[in-house]
């Protein structure tokens, strides 16, 4: 059930006296948040919140019981007032003591405020706290950039110390890790997937991102292994097709051109994927072999054969640069011929355009490991696997954010008609022999 919000009006202590009887108005004396207005307009809003919320718990109770010195045993009375308790709110950016009002059930039960428990609940500081530290703030500064609630509140104010952030760090992003790695995909409708790796601190975290048939990027997981190889892939497709990846309409599988990326695909998804690799990757690696006089020119070549839209076209080109290549730079040319019907698949399915440029790199699940990547910039001390997850999973939750729809998806509709033609001439139909055919073979 929705509650209303109460409306805050700033009174003189006659006038606040006056609106007194005004249910859905909380009001607010000056005399009582006086001190704060010294301190700056944020310190007087902080004061004039916590007064507020006051006015919400006594209301919120005086709905379920009745009014506080209403007569013991009045009719259809359900509970009484029991006095005040001690906890804290979050407030600020920090946890402020402060007090809230008891009441007991005639039964005898402690009645619970969902005023209280919104205020009070540790997700407000713990979401505030992974925000800092994924910023860069350190653990020794959360203090430092809190924002001012004035000097009253702050002498009522828990202190925030070094350890207390990174536990509440620890718990919001082993949550967040959890979340990310329990997300149900049975509920999306999935075209492409995106798999690529990033080394932190000397292991290798394989990350992966699915798109959707509107265009809608999803992060859905992450594995921990020594290096990119079949083993941890294998594990992280297996987990996510348990967790209800459907292929039954054919998918796009995006990678950077690793084997060990390709042979996993091909052992979890078999003939419902097809793979599509990085083109840049693939310019990147055949530049690599060459010598810089020659580099720069082989690479703008390579950049128009991978811009073919007629696949065939394509191909029978970057065929043509390898074998021109051979003789004086045979590394070059191996390089480029490895794998190199997969760097024309989205061409083939007759996608062109910006979803073409779009889904022939992997440039968009680099761009929300380079977020990842840079949340973790500033750890210096990696203790241990689960923390490098952690810290990954918190990026990759932190980047889909900012997240938009992929370049080019109106013509995702083109792309996953021509999965469902691809998957359609792969599958052979079954033959139903009759007795009446089983007769005349026989005979």
């Amino acid at each position: 059930m929705k509650k209303k919000v109460a409306v805050v009006s700033v009174a003189h202590a006659e006038e606040a006296a006056r609106l007194a009887d005004l249910p859905l108005e909380a009001t607010v004396a000056l005399a009582e948040v006086a001190g704060a207005i010294k301190d700056g307009l944020l310190a007087f809003a902080s004061a004039t919140g916590l007064v507020v919320m006051h006015q919400m718990m006594e209301a919120e109770l005086t709905q379920i019981i009745g009014e506080k010195h209403a007569k013991i045993g009045a009719p259809q009375r359900v509970g009484n007032w029991h006095g005040n308790a001690k906890g804290s709110v979050v407030l600020g950016g920090r946890q402020v003591k402060t007090e809230r009002p008891r009441g007991r059930t005639t039964a005898g039960t402690e009645i619970e405020l969902d005023t209280w428990k919104a205020f009070n609940s540790a997700d407000l500081l713990n979401s505030l706290v992974v925000e800092r530290m994924l910023a860069g703030v350190s653990t020794r500064r959360h203090v430092d950039v809190a924002e001012p609630v004035g000097k009253e509140l702050e002498a009522k104010t828990k202190s925030l110390s070094k350890s207390a952030v990174s536990r509440r760090f620890v718990a919001a992003t082993t949550k967040a890790m959890a979340d990310l790695m329990a997300r149900d995909l049975s509920g999306l409708d999935v075209a492409v997937l995106m798999i690529d790796g990033l080394d932190v601190a000397g292991s290798c975290v394989v990350a992966s991102l699915v798109i959707t048939t509107d265009g809608t990027k999803v992060p859905v997981g992450l594995w921990l292994g020594d290096t990119e190889n079949k083993t941890v892939v294998t594990a992280l497709l297996a987990d996510l097709v348990s967790r209800g990846l459907n292929t039954e309409s054919g998918l796009l599988c995006v990678i950077d051109g690793a084997k060990a990326l390709a042979a996993g695909i091909k052992k979890v998804f078999g003939d419902a994927a097809l793979v599509q690799r990085c083109t840049l990757h693939k310019r990147r690696n055949v530049e690599g072999h060459l010598p810089k006089e020659l580099a720069a020119a082989i690479d703008k070549r390579l950049a128009l054969i991978f811009a073919q839209p007629d696949a065939a076209k394509g191909l029978a080109a970057a065929k043509s640069l390898a074998k021109e290549l051979e003789a004086d730079h045979p590394d070059a040319a191996a390089s480029l011929r490895e794998g190199l019907d997969d760097m024309f698949t989205v061409r083939r399915l007759g996608v062109g355009g910006e979803l073409a440029k779009t889904l022939t790199t992997t440039n968009c699940i680099e761009s929300m490991i380079s977020i990842a990547k840079r949340t973790t910039g500033r750890v210096t001390k990696w203790k241990d696997g689960s923390m490098k997850k952690r810290w990954i999973a918190a990026g990759m939750l932190e980047a889909e954010r900012s997240f938009r729809r992929v370049r080019g998806y109106k013509g995702m509709p083109k792309l996953v008609d021509a999965l469902h033609r691809e998957l359609a001439s792969k599958v052979t139909p079954a033959v139903e022999d009759t007795t009446e055919e089983y007769d005349q073979a026989a005979a």
